[in-house]
């Protein structure tokens, strides 16, 4: 059994001790880098062309083990080249902190112009930072494009917020360009409390306000999505797992309180992952769940090989009560079979694959095995539909898959994250998906071309932590570790 099955096979936490032994402690990271979103391409440069970030928060920075480190692969008429890059860490001039053991840079990232100065900034979290908050309190960056790239950072500091107690506060982001400056917006997520930080930003640190959501809606998982089509987002936190059920409780707009004092949550369904798109082109923004958690009472709560949850957007938002439609593998048109362990919904994004105007749902599967290959990994799409329930149409990718670089390894977790983003700017967005588990947890990151139907495994393209300047021997975690560390 090689080391990337075993840490799949009995998760993280669950496995850190016995690895330390077989490998020694200097190869192992002191805590899970988390990772729950990946940052979508944007154009950091200016050149017209987005550019494709690949977060490797395991990656060894000046002697420090596991202080992190993002890749920024620039975009260009031909697609991307590992040659084409910037390798950026908190040691990089003019990014704040310094490096450290452990800190995790780059476990969670965000994509926007936040200043809307036309070039895209890149948020970065460090979850595990001590700052003087306390140990693993956490820390948020924000690297300012420019044209030449980005070259600055600054903090957005959790001390800004009165009353939180910041702990992993980094763990997740999102982030989105306002139609104005002062509606652009930062969500990040804490296990102290999700903080909202709204514009107008600068490139010296400033902003305009900062507030913390309901005590009780402790952040695992962030996202934004205009659900009332009022043109301003809503704030969607997803808390870390509660006790009896799959997931976590799924909060929209967590700032606004019911008469009792706590924030209103959707009381049908729960998970760990959250996306927003408008999945049946009617203007609305909808809630996208992943709960890919095995059910601790059968038929009670969640599905066996995991699930996704949709919730429809509408004039009147998502009611607390609103029942959402449940996505599985055994779900009509969907490829596969849900089996025990699959994680299906283990990793998110939603996205308009093949611009036909509906956001298409694209949902990993890291556990899933391929063939005899346990845990080798798979990402499903299911297509958005403007009526009827969601499935038909769906397809599936794996390493296996007829044009795709490699092979199917046990432990490869194939799909650890995913996100979608046009690079080459033919109006064809690609997919991005990535494999934590793959040679001894280096990671890699395969693209998809996009197509006129979609994503297409034909001329697809596999980047390694060696091809981008990575040469560490194990647990780089090159795209991200996902929710590898709590599933």
């Amino acid at each position: 059994m090689r080391v990337n099955e075993l840490v799949f096979r009995r998760g993280w936490r669950g496995a850190v001790v016995l690895l330390a032994g077989l490998l020694g402690a200097a190869a192992l990271p002191a805590a899970p880098a988390v990772a729950v979103h990946g940052a979508v391409p944007g154009d950091f440069n200016g050149d017209g062309y987005r550019d494709a970030v690949l977060p490797a928060p395991g990656a060894n920075v000046a002697g420090k083990e596991r202080a992190g480190a993002v890749v920024v692969l620039y975009g260009a008429k031909t697609g991307l080249s590992a040659t084409r890059r910037a390798l950026i860490t908190q040691n990089t001039a003019g990014v704040p902190d310094t490096a450290e053991a452990g800190d995790g840079f780059g476990s969670a990232t965000a994509t926007a112009d936040l200043n809307r100065d036309g070039y895209a900034d890149l948020v970065v979290g460090a979850p595990f930072e001590s700052t003087a908050k306390g140990a693993e309190a956490g820390s948020v960056t924000v690297l300012w494009g420019s044209r030449s790239g980005l070259t600055t950072g600054t903090d957005l500091p959790a001390s800004a917020t009165a009353g939180m107690d910041p702990y992993h506060y980094g763990a997740d982001l999102a982030a989105t360009r306002g139609a104005s400056a002062a509606r652009s917006e930062v969500l990040v997520a804490s296990w102290g409390g999700a903080v909202r930080f709204t514009g107008p930003f600068t490139r010296t640190g400033g902003y305009g306000a900062s507030a913390v959501a309901a005590d009780s809606s402790w952040g695992d998982s962030v996202a934004l999505g205009d659900f009332d089509g009022d043109g301003s987002p809503e704030h969607v936190n997803v808390t870390y797992g509660q006790g009896g059920e799959t997931g976590g409780f799924v909060f929209v707009d967590p700032e606004d309180q019911d008469h009792v004092g706590l924030p209103s949550r959707l009381t049908h369904g729960n998970g760990h992952i959250a996306a927003t798109g408008d999945v049946n082109g009617d203007g609305y923004d909808d809630l996208v769940v992943g709960d890919p958690d095995e059910p601790e009472v059968a038929g009670v709560d969640g599905a066996s090989g995991g699930r996704v949850l949709v919730w429809r957007g509408s004039a009147a938002g998502i009611a607390p009560d609103a029942v959402p439609e449940q996505i599985t593998q055994d779900t009509a048109g969907v490829p596969d079979a849900s089996e025990k362990g699959d994680v299906f919904g283990g990793a998110l994004t939603v996205a308009d694959l093949n611009r036909d105007g509906l956001a298409d749902l694209v949902i990993g599967a890291p556990r899933e095995s391929v063939g005899t290959k346990a845990q080798a990994g798979q990402v499903t799409v299911v297509p958005g539909r403007r009526t009827g329930v969601l499935g038909t149409g769906s397809y599936a990718f794996t390493q296996d898959t007829a044009g795709v670089p490699d092979a199917s390894e046990a432990g490869d977790g194939f799909g650890t994250t995913v996100a979608v983003g046009d690079v080459n700017r033919d109006a064809r967005p690609e997919l991005f998906v990535s494999a934590s588990g793959e040679n001894e947890s280096t990671g890699a990151v395969w693209t998809f071309p996009g197509f006129t139907t979609g994503p297409t495994a034909a001329r697809s393209r596999v980047f390694t932590a060696p091809s981008v300047g990575l040469t560490q021997q194990n647990s780089v975690l090159l795209g991200g570790y996902g929710l590898g560390w709590v599933i």
